[in-house]
């Protein structure tokens, strides 16, 4: 479905991250790891980080004299400081400052290191994940009986990733270059299972998804079949935002 195309996946590493570039991997292409965080049995891994532009540079480098190309860059790395995940009352004005500039800046500088390469080699695609609570008021009912809450700072940063996206596309007009957003609904990690079978009430099929089931949107965003869908966001979430 990729037939050879390069993409770099940051965040590569993590939970949907390892799934991304395998299905990558499976479909003809040649994904890139690019995260801070090692991946054990990669050789395909750069070292990242996503608001260190020497860091991004390098990374360009690095893959652009290995594999000559870049087809497409998917935004998926989840940084954030220690103290996120705090309820709303108990997150200081630096905590939330902080996690915005990691994660919402993170993916403004890759964006625009990206997009720099993107220009002079006259194509390019980006995919953002973004997340149903970008477009969605929190259903704060699910959360209750579980140490869990939906993070200030989630929302908010989910919701400028859709904005990014959008103002990326229209930004890019005319220049072979696309951009759209991933939006997933919740998926599986070790939830407590309250939480779980509460979101599952909200559901039409499955409830929770398994990283896998958001390859096939990613894929499909990545691939000639989307080429002309652009400033658009993909959701994937059985039912949950209906």
């Amino acid at each position: 479905m990729l037939d050879g195309k390069v993409i770099v996946i940051t965040g590569g590493a993590g939970l949907l991250g390892r799934s991304f570039c395998k299905a990558v991997a499976d479909n003809g292409g040649v994904s890139v790891v690019a995260d801070l965080k090692e991946a054990p049995g990669q050789e395909n891994f750069h070292c990242v980080d996503i608001n260190d532009g020497a860091s991004l540079d390098g990374l360009l480098d690095g893959v652009q004299r290995r594999h000559g190309r870049i087809d497409a860059l998917v935004n998926n790395a989840y940084p954030r400081n220690t103290n996120y995940g705090r309820k709303f009352e108990d997150v200081t004005h630096e905590d939330f400052c902080a996690n915005l500039a990691l994660h919402l800046g993170g993916y403004f500088l890759a964006s625009q290191k990206f997009i720099a390469f993107f220009r002079r080699q006259g194509h390019g695609n980006i995919v953002n994940l973004a997340s149903v609570y970008g477009r969605l008021a929190p259903r704060f009912g699910i959360y209750e009986g579980t140490p869990m809450t939906m993070p200030v700072e989630y929302a908010v940063i989910k919701a400028g990733v859709l904005q990014l996206t959008r103002y990326l596309a229209r930004y890019l007009a005319g220049e072979n270059l696309r951009v759209n957003a991933l939006s997933p609904g919740g998926v599986a990690d070790r939830q407590p299972e309250a939480f779980q079978r509460a979101y599952r009430e909200f559901c039409l099929n499955k409830g929770m998804l398994e990283p896998q089931d958001l390859c096939g949107a990613l894929l499909f965003l990545l691939s000639d079949a989307s080429r002309f869908m652009n400033g658009q966001n993909l959701v994937v979430d059985d039912g949950f935002s209906l």
